[in-house]
């Protein structure tokens, strides 16, 4: 399947949580099951596909398999929903977590390949991009490409960053996502 979806992916810094809280595998275990419990049924609730969870990246599209008109904005309300509930009083057991959320929006590849443990997959520049856009993002935040930011048009307020050196891309325009733009009137 080829698309055009915008791909998110976010990071939980749960890395440092481990070390400087001194949290057992057991309680870590129980806590990332808590949030991408919490996370697959806001994701459902979004109609997002998820794609999958790499240590504690969590990887949705829109769009894909079925295409759909507003991929852009039903992602953009996942990762400001997203970043409101880790971010707020109902934070899992109490913990103080940050995610840096990368959006970025193009064509993609997916399928299902190989012989075991199968498992649906997307691969491209896009995904590349976004990838760099949580990677090279800010905790807190919802890092977005021109190429989102533009598919959200008005329906969205977001700050331009300007030009930011991104890893095996070179300078790019960059812009967070502040949130659903305010009617005017």
């Amino acid at each position: 399947m080829v698309g055009s979806p915008p791909w998110h992916r976010w990071a939980l810094g749960l890395h440092q949580l481990a070390l400087s809280e001194k949290v057992s595998p057991q309680k870590l275990v129980r806590l990332l099951d808590e949030v991408v419990s919490h996370i697959d049924d806001m994701a459902t609730q979004h109609g997002l596909e998820k794609i999958k969870t790499i240590g504690d990246a969590y990887m949705v599209a829109a769009g894909i398999p079925e295409p759909r008109p507003d991929h852009a904005a039903a992602l953009a309300e996942f990762a400001l929903e997203l970043n409101d509930w880790i971010g707020g009083s109902t934070a899992p057991q109490g913990h103080d977590l940050q995610l840096r959320i990368g959006i970025n929006s193009g064509p993609v590849v997916a399928g299902v390949i190989g012989k075991q443990k199968f498992s649906y997959d997307l691969w491209g520049d896009c995904v590349n991009t976004a990838a760099r856009m949580e990677s090279h993002g800010l905790p807190g935040e919802i890092q977005i490409t021109e190429a989102t930011r533009q598919r959200l048009g008005e329906s969205f307020r977001c700050e331009a960053r300007g030009e930011q050196e991104i890893k095996g891309k070179g300078a790019m325009t960059t812009y967070l996502l502040r949130g659903r733009a305010t009617p005017a009137g």
